[in-house]
């Protein structure tokens, strides 16, 4: 009961103060260093910030992964407050009293958590399998790109022990054992499920932008921007038209022209 209370506390005094003038959004760099799944996470937060309207400044850091509370970027820093990960960044941001669903039923929000744990549960999972437990990308992508700003011989030690790490956190939720072609498949039904859901809107509800927008955005972007050994991943995708004009639509909204501002 007593930290419940707390929880209750705190809660109310984060969300009595205003939105922090210097709020930052931390995150490795993106051309050197950062690899599929993170990106996929870091812009899906960046997506949803802007979608709220809500001033930040992007920060590169070599060493975000390590910064952050939770060891996995991106992260906010917010005044007093530090968050990490999209959900918690998300449940801050309500909080302070900036929410994209809260427009939706209530049926409409249950559908909405059902699809954002698809796209977590499959695209991001997917997107570690491929980056650490394939080999190839492993060998050629992951683990020089996740070393790169460490010397030797800690960049080794370093990339060998992440990927041991996401391997037995995949293996925990029954991703290791499963083939290339099976991830791929997984990858292949996802984007069937959001295919549909869409249909020919802009957006996953005729309400505006949610959550669901923001990560969806975050996934299949990074998916067709980033380099891999192959195109495998990034052609299920391209197969969906509906979600590459989402992705055109989302971007150009929301992050070109923001970029230009407003006009004179």
């Amino acid at each position: 009961m007593a930290s419940l209370l707390a929880d209750a506390a705190i809660s109310q005094k984060i969300a009595s103060e205003p939105w922090p003038e210097d709020v930052c959004l931390y995150q490795p760099y993106k051309l050197q260093q950062v690899l599929l799944p993170d990106n996929a996470q870091c812009l899906a937060v960046q997506c949803y910030l802007q979608m709220c309207g809500l001033p930040f400044r992007t920060v590169l850091r070599t060493n975000a992964e390590h910064m952050s509370p939770s060891g996995k970027p991106p992260f906010l820093r917010a005044g007093p407050y530090v968050i990490s990960e999209v959900e918690p960044i998300i449940k801050f941001v309500s909080t302070k009293g900036h929410s994209l669903s809260d427009k939706l039923d209530k049926p409409q929000q249950a559908e909405m958590k059902a699809y954002l744990a698809l796209v977590q549960g499959t695209l991001g999972n997917a997107e570690l399998y491929i980056s650490w437990c394939d080999p190839t990308t492993a060998s050629e992508i992951s683990r020089p790109r996740y070393s790169s700003p460490y010397p030797w011989p800690l960049n080794t030690v370093l990339a060998y022990r992440k990927q041991w790490d996401v391997q037995n956190q995949l293996k925990a939720l029954g991703w290791c054992s499963k083939s290339l072609e099976e991830v791929y498949d997984e990858v292949d039904n996802c984007c069937k499920a959001l295919s549909q859901r869409l249909g020919n809107h802009h957006y996953f509800f005729k309400q505006g932008p949610t959550e669901l927008d923001a990560l969806v955005f975050g996934h299949l972007y990074t998916i067709l921007t980033t380099p891999l050994t192959d195109n495998c991943l990034a052609d299920i995708v391209k197969e969906y038209g509906n979600l590459i004009n989402f992705c055109r639509h989302i971007e150009k909204k929301f992050f070109e022209e923001r970029e230009r501002g407003p006009k004179e």
